[in-house]
């Protein structure tokens, strides 16, 4: 059975060692889940689930490979309406800690089985039916040290039914991200700091593990000097339209990059739809509210790592015309694309991120400017993946 859960695992994608497996039936046959599917449930995401964004695909499988298992929670709501009287826990004297027979899960589900079709009211102090207070295998306050808890504060927590609710879909690789991971991800960018001329204070634990290792085990601990933050960021949003549902998702990255201290330097920006030769100071793109895009060109260096953000869909004209720009009063002397070739041509690290699905974008309205501003910039979609090869793309020298 438990191989047949294996092979399932690595089926659905999680990368599962023979070694991580051997650990989860140790940890069985020393009884650290005891007779739970619960408990099951979490021992497996601890000892074989790698990382957090692993964490979905591990929920869907379990609850895959154990549907219909019956656990407490089928019970019916007469029951629980019993279980949930009033009851204050039950003293436990010395005369009830006796011997008390040991059964296997199957067994106990058995009997629970069999006393639910049996009972017919509330039980109380007892040792047979499903009660409070008593030593019943079955039931909440009482005394049983092999029997299974049925209510109280586990309620309605069965293995499937926790995998079910599918909490960690947020976790996973290829979803939108939020503030906290938008964080991680700038973290990366510290590569392009470089060190000062100072003693050497900062613990290099790379360096320290292969020094230990070399050492026969003994720690042998490395220093560093201290790196000073060198990295310049330029962030481009497009703003209002077709980027409104898009709004949360925006506002996530800019407080990530706001309140990163990555960076010597950021600066923000907005346009709407394609870059002309204004860049708005604020999300509303209001008339006058802008700086000339030439000035950028000439005020922020070739050393900025450039991150432009938007969906990159419009109209052709509004990439491609002269007076194009969907603002009637703001006629653009030249074509959004040339804009965008001049970006490209001052900043060699520039990355396009796309909000919209990667499998949307040939299909997408907008796929025809999606495809043409996809041949000027590296474009990633807007997911932890993404932003991470976007990262990983900014990093690279050239």
């Amino acid at each position: 059975m438990f191989i047949a859960f294996f092979y399932l695992l690595r089926a659905r994608g999680l990368d599962v060692s023979i070694n991580e497996w051997l650990t989860l039936m140790e940890a069985l046959d020393k009884g650290l889940c005891r007779s739970s599917l619960l408990d099951f449930y979490y021992l497996c995401r601890s000892v074989l689930v790698k990382s957090e964004s692993q964490y979905d695909k591990f929920d869907m499988a379990f609850g895959e490979f154990f549907k219909g298992v019956e656990t407490p929670e089928g019970i019916p709501d007469e029951v629980w309406k019993w279980l949930d009287e009033e009851i204050r826990p039950a003293d436990i004297l010395e005369h009830m800690k006796k011997e008390f027979p040991e059964y296997d899960l199957d067994t106990l589900m058995q009997m629970l089985k069999e006393r639910l079709e049996e009972q017919t009211e509330a039980h109380s102090g007892g040792n047979y039916w499903v009660g409070t207070g008593g030593t019943s295998v079955f039931g909440h306050n009482g005394y049983n040290p092999k029997g299974i808890r049925v209510g109280g504060q586990s309620r309605h927590r069965s293995a499937v039914k926790v995998a079910g609710e599918r909490n960690f879909r947020d976790f996973r690789q290829d979803n939108i991200l939020d503030t906290r991971q938008f964080q991680m991800a700038f973290r990366k960018l510290r590569q392009f700091s470089s060190r000062v001329e100072a003693e050497r204070t900062e613990l290099d634990v790379e360096a320290t593990v292969q020094k230990t290792c070399d050492n026969a085990g003994l720690l042998d601990l490395v220093f560093e000097k201290p790196r000073q933050n060198t990295v310049k960021v330029l962030l481009l949003f497009d703003s209002d339209g077709s980027m409104s549902p898009y709004t949360r998702l925006c506002s996530a990255l800019f407080q990530a990059a706001d309140k990163s201290n990555h960076f010597k330097d950021l600066k923000v920006y907005y346009f709407h739809n394609c870059i002309y030769e204004h860049l708005y100071e604020t999300p509303h793109c209001r008339w006058g509210d802008w700086i000339e895009t030439q000035w950028v060109f000439q005020n922020l260096s070739s050393e900025y790592k450039v991150i432009i953000v938007g969906d990159a869909s419009m109209a052709p004209s509004e990439l491609m015309s002269r007076g194009g720009s969907s603002y009637y009063s703001h006629y653009n002397e030249e074509a959004g694309y040339e804009w965008l070739l001049k970006f490209k041509r001052q900043y060699p690290h520039i990355v396009w991120l796309n909000p919209i699905s990667e499998y949307y974008w040939p299909m997408d309205y907008g796929s025809f400017t999606i495809g043409k501003i996809g041949e000027i910039f590296p474009m990633f979609e807007l997911s932890l993946d993404g932003l991470e090869a976007a990262i990983k793309k900014l990093l690279v020298s050239k």
